[in-house]
């Protein structure tokens, strides 16, 4: 089989309609195929064999698609780098997983160059962007294309083969791969399009908010499947989101959390019309239930959430914008969930020895289904930790309610353990969202002479909000055991987040343990 076969079937179906639209440059289901033909067929002529390693280190733009769906056809594995990486991190992926070809923009060139040298890698170096002073050793993104033929090129490949090395930080900060296979690739895809309220069709436009090589590239290839249309923001702003969905009447996006904080609080947002939108996703971090609300007052009854990771291929737990709307009027504590298993997943909640709790109990999620992962790239002994016996341990702590529904409480590392309680930090978080000065909030645990770790809160306000920490400690007093209020509130301009804008709570957590005797992890 092969997942470049649903690009060209659309192809058929469709061939005129918009398949991508990036910028002032659009591509119909036809002229897609066409350049992912060139481009795969030229990578197989130039000796790359299914299964070798190509990267792609850009922002968001249509060509980083072309990518994709050509590695599909030509049956190689894709190696998408954040473009938010240091050198030393893409020397590493480079060498790690021996990559062959390594696709590059302008604005990542010196990068490319300097860690394709460093890792003494055996790869070709391909620039999206013609540069003034070309390297001998580069082959200009164009000419690679041109030496391809436009005619179907197909291989088949097996579902167990590699599709996809996703790269996530492990405890240690160093980077590890998930192995996605093709079978994963197409368990995802289907999941998508058994969804009633955010399956792909012709007349779906989805906008892609964040960067297409993670996340908010997954729908990419259910949308070529139903014949959606798939619109890639090249640089997010909560401003040119506003402006496009309104511009180009968008029906579905995905966004993560830290992306709706800045869209309901930016000036003007409710002079735009969303009224477009019949499907909002949310998902990548967790959401408080105050976020939540704010989102369905904002953008409608359209909001969803999910819940996967990198390990699962694709979401595992949904809540849908029906069940979200239900609990806004009937059912709060549902707006604490991350939603039930999602179609042929399944979800247990388990002690250390393996053993499923009952209900309320809290626990480590596991997970299984054909979209889940069964190995690290060149890691065995962290693929025996984390794949065992079918399930994936995802290292989160949860707990399910009687019905069915999955409420994350914490990660095992972020848990805090005060004078032998253990306090999760989502849940002082959701606490203080309840205050309507603050705008977002990071709680992590700090050293402590006596409790052995103390709970404190970073808090952004919203701008000209007048609030005082005693104010915060005594409010989230009102709403949790006292023995898991803020000891502590520090008020910051803004907090750090990751490269797939996520709140970092490490580095918020960092510097009050720094140069401490004992480290709580």
């Amino acid at each position: 089989m092969n997942l470049g076969t649903y690009l060209s079937r659309s192809a058929r179906h469709w061939p005129q309609a918009p398949a991508l639209v990036c910028g002032d440059r659009s591509w119909t289901f036809a002229a897609l195929d066409r350049a992912t033909s060139r481009l795969a067929s030229a990578l197989a002529a130039r000796g790359l064999r299914p299964g070798a390693a190509v990267a792609s280190l850009a922002w968001n733009r249509g060509e980083l698609v072309e990518v994709e769906f050509a590695l599909y056809k030509a049956g190689l594995t894709r190696a998408p780098i954040n473009a938010r990486l240091g050198r030393a991190e893409i020397e590493h992926i480079l060498r790690y997983a021996r990559v062959r070809v390594l696709v590059y923009d302008a604005a990542h060139r010196e990068d490319a160059l300097a860690a394709i040298d460093a890792a003494g890698a055996d790869c070709l170096p391909v620039p999206l962007d013609p540069p003034q002073a070309p390297d001998p050793r580069e082959v200009r993104y164009e000419d690679l294309l041109a030496e391809g033929r436009q005619e179907a090129f197909l291989v088949e490949v097996s579902e167990d083969e590699p599709c996809v090395l996703n790269f996530t930080s492990g405890s240690t900060g160093a980077l590890k791969a998930a192995v996605q296979t093709v079978g994963n690739r197409l368990a995802n895809m289907r999941k998508q399009l058994m969804s009633d309220e955010s399956r792909p069709r012709p007349g779906t436009r989805y906008l892609a908010c964040g960067p297409i090589t993670h996340a908010t590239g997954m729908p990419l290839l259910a949308g070529v499947f139903g014949g959606a249309t798939t619109y890639v923001l090249p640089t997010w702003s909560p401003q040119a989101f506003l402006e496009t969905v309104e511009k180009e009447r968008i029906t579905a996006t995905f966004l993560v959390p830290a992306m709706v904080t800045m869209v309901l609080a930016h000036p003007g947002a409710a002079g735009h019309d969303l009224s477009s939108l019949t499907s909002v996703r949310v998902g990548g971090a967790p959401i408080s239930p105050q976020r939540l609300r704010e989102a369905v007052e904002f953008f409608g009854p359209v909001v969803a959430q999910g819940y996967g990771l990198g390990e699962t291929t694709s979401v595992v737990a949904g809540l849908s914008s029906e069940e979200i709307a239900r609990a806004v009027k009937e059912d709060p504590e549902l707006l604490q969930s991350c939603g039930r298993a999602c179609y042929d997943t399944e979800i247990r909640v388990v002690d250390e020895a393996g053993r499923e709790l009952g209900p309320r109990e809290v626990g480590e999620v596991v997970v299984r289904g054909p979209d889940c992962v069964r190995e690290y790239w060149r890691e065995p002994e962290l693929s025996a930790q984390t794949f065992r016996d079918g399930w994936v341990h995802t290292g989160d702590l949860a707990w399910m309610r009687e019905d069915g529904y999955l409420f994350l409480v914490d990660r095992k590392k972020d848990m805090i353990i005060s004078g032998g309680f253990n306090i999760y930090c989502t849940e002082v978080e959701a606490a203080l969202y309840e205050h309507p000065a603050v705008r977002e909030a990071c709680v992590v645990g700090v050293p402590d002479e006596r409790w052995g770790e103390a709970v404190k809160a970073v808090v952004v306000p919203h701008t000209g909000a007048a609030v005082t920490a005693d104010e915060l400690i005594a409010f989230c007093a009102d709403r949790l055991d006292r023995f898991k209020k803020p000891r502590s509130v520090d008020f910051v301009a803004e907090l750090p987040h990751n490269r797939n804008g996520k709140l970092d709570r490490k580095a918020v957590r960092e510097p009050f343990w720094s140069g401490a005797a004992r480290r709580v992890n």
